[in-house]
């Protein structure tokens, strides 16, 4: 995909990609025990869907104020940027944007639920 005649590239962490192969494993085995439709499933649904999104338009999540950005992700990765998407059931998908001239590299960080982003965040209930 391009976005303003940049070739877009979406990567996934470690992490992203670990939590979304088993999630790929989990909506793979309730297909086959006949389940058509769970929380697993629907979530899976809600990260490809920003997959795509992000395919097309690297900038359709929200930017997180940079003095809100976790010191965990400048630490991790050296960002100095974090955007988030919502998904199904209160998880977030984060991610960071870097490129050149040629390409727009958009690293998904991390796929979190409610209570994990809240503490990454270090927000309180």
């Amino acid at each position: 995909m391009t976005y303003r005649n940049k070739d877009v590239i979406v990567r996934l962490s470690e992490e992203a990609d670990g939590i979304f192969e088993d999630l790929k494993n989990i909506v793979s085995q309730e297909k086959l025990r006949g389940i058509e439709s769970s929380f697993h499933q629907t979530l899976l649904r809600s990260i490809l869907r920003a997959r795509d999104l992000l395919k097309k338009d690297p900038f359709s999540g929200n930017q997180v104020p940079k003095r809100l950005i976790p010191p965990k992700y400048i630490k991790k990765y050296g960002v100095d940027n974090v955007w988030r998407i919502e998904l199904s059931d209160r998880w977030r998908l984060l991610y960071t944007i870097t490129g050149n001239q040629v390409e727009i590299i958009t690293f998904i960080m991390d796929i979190v639920n409610h209570k994990d982003y809240d503490k990454i965040f270090g927000y309180k209930s």
